[in-house]
Formats: structure tokens, C-alpha cells, sequence
């Protein structure tokens, strides 16, 4: 064959689910996000993506109350893929877009989530919703090699 093989992206698709609002929502949204991207051969990298997404659910779950469903929400699109995690707080979350302070204490367990959001992802927000906010990040295609 002479020239480039061009290699497809899917035009768009989206999954929304409903997460139980603890901490056994995690994992389900971890294999959720997965399970989009394989299905269908996405570019966008798998282990980011699930990083990204348990960190954004373990937010959600942590740091708001009530016992209302958390929403994941997963757009496929050919240039990457956006993950939003829908909750009833309407509160921004902390650091996500404006960061205080220096690095995380080292010593401590907490406090590296959204920092991992911010480096990780190519851009990350907050916005509100009918029933509170939805915090998001995106990955762009990574180039097959």
C-alpha cells in the first residue's frame, strides 16, 4: 500500500451512570471508563483516564454530603475523551483551577488529587448544574506508534 494509513477515530459517544455516593463507587467508575476506551479503540490513555476518574469520584464522595447518587459521565470524541463527575454540591471544588499554596505535604494521604487532575490532564474545570456542579478533565488522543 503506498501513502499514509489513516487510522479512524469514533465520531462521538457518551456513557452516563449513576454511582452509589461511597467510596464503592471508585472501582465501578474506574471499569467504567476503561471498558469506554477499549470498546471502542480509543486513543486516549486508559491508565490516565482511570487515575483521573478514581480521583475525581473519591472527591466527590469525600468531600460532599448527603447520600445522593454521584453521576460519571464519559464523552468519547475523535480528538479525546472528557470524564465529568456530576454531584449536588454546588460548592467549586478546591484547588482544581485556581491552586493555593505550594506542594502537598509529603507526609500526608490527602491533598494530591487535584494536582494529579491539573498535570494529568490537558484541561480540567468545575461547572454548575441544575442540582449542583460537575467537575471535569480532559485527555487528548495519544498518537499510535
Amino acid at each position: 500500500m503506498n501513502g499514509l494509513a489513516l487510522h479512524e477515530r469514533p465520531a462521538s459517544a457518551s456513557w452516563r451512570i449513576a454511582l452509589p455516593h461511597t467510596a464503592a463507587a471508585v472501582p465501578v467508575a474506574r471499569a467504567l471508563v476503561r471498558t469506554a476506551l477499549a470498546e471502542v479503540e480509543h486513543g486516549a490513555d486508559c491508565d490516565t483516564a482511570e487515575l483521573l476518574t478514581a480521583e475525581l469520584v473519591a472527591n466527590a464522595v469525600e468531600h460532599t454530603l448527603g447520600s445522593e447518587p454521584i453521576e460519571l459521565v464519559v464523552h468519547l470524541l475523535p480528538s479525546g475523551c472528557q470524564v465529568e463527575v456530576h454531584d449536588q454540591d454546588p460548592a467549586a471544588p478546591g484547588e482544581l483551577t485556581r491552586p493555593t499554596g505550594g506542594d502537598p505535604d509529603p507526609w500526608q494521604e490527602h491533598g494530591r488529587g487535584l494536582l494529579l487532575i491539573r498535570s494529568l490532564s490537558s484541561s480540567c474545570g468545575h461547572r454548575p448544574t441544575e442540582k449542583g456542579k460537575a467537575v471535569w478533565f480532559r485527555l487528548t488522543v495519544v498518537p499510535r506508534g
